[in-house]
């Protein structure tokens, strides 16, 4: 058996190197395969401060998240936004208006969505909240269209930093459910209904004097329907909104 095996090899690939050939043709296919899968986004280019080159790997439970990334001081006061979803930095969702009984896009707020980002952000809009609005929108040189899986984020700061400063993110998938983010939880609050397990905060402290890759940590969550800016450092009753995200680094470039 063991012969008609490697006669079999010998017929088809014709020699060890053309096996090794074969094996080195598959890799680069499969490299160019996930080179596909790797989405770009540029943001905010004509900044005047430092890159910064974020790395996200999805992870098993990832589909169709929303995210904010953004920087603070070392004392948590908020700097600037880098990155938002663009359905939040515009309040506009695809599936936002169902009225003709077939699902447009549409205004539509989710204050539950992300949170964390949005009270730190600090801007009221015209109905006396933190979310971003059409009437009211992130500019667009700091959003974009959501990518459906691994990428890199490459944006400018506003202006150069010195010294140590965090680079944060908030992500949140809707209709994430588990044992204890269950659908029944607050019966009645819709803002909560849409996004079941909070959204997840995670931070990266930065050194502008030690140059490399650094790290992203999931350091807590958000209040469960937005109605305060509050970071809630207790992990353990999120299960699937953890797997969101297989990894977060960032390359930080003067």
């Amino acid at each position: 058996m063991m012969l008609k095996k490697y006669l079999v090899i010998i017929t088809v690939l014709v020699s060890c190197s053309g096996l090794m050939e074969f094996k080195e043709a598959q890799a680069q296919k499969g490299r160019r395969h996930q080179e596909k899968l790797v989405d770009t986004l540029i943001i905010n280019p004509q900044g005047e401060g430092i890159k910064l080159i974020v790395s996200f790997a999805a992870g098993s439970k990832h589909n169709h998240p929303l995210f904010a990334f953004w920087m603070e001081d070392t004392e948590g006061n908020y700097i600037q936004t880098l990155y938002v979803s663009k359905s939040i930095a515009k309040g506009v969702f695809e599936y936002g208006d169902k009225s003709t009984g077939k699902w447009q896009p549409g205004e539509i707020e989710r204050p539950g969505a992300l949170p964390y980002w949005a009270h730190k952000r600090n801007v009221l809009n015209e109905k006396g909240n933190f979310m971003p609005t059409a009437a009211h929108p992130v500019a667009d040189a700091y959003s974009g269209a959501t990518p459906p899986g691994n990428f890199i984020l490459i944006a400018r700061s506003d202006q150069n930093m010195s010294g140590t400063f965090r680079l944060m993110a908030e992500i949140n998938q809707s209709w994430d459910w588990n044992e204890h983010w269950t659908n029944s939880k607050f019966p009645g609050d819709m803002d909560y209904f849409s996004s079941a397990q909070p959204a997840v905060v995670y931070e990266a402290v930065i050194d502008m004097d030690k140059p490399g890759v650094y790290e992203f940590k999931a350091v807590g969550r958000s209040h469960h329907s937005g109605k305060t800016g509050e970071l809630f450092t207790d992990l353990q009753t999120l299960t699937t909104a953890l797997e969101i995200a297989q990894s977060i680094s960032v390359m930080v470039e003067k």
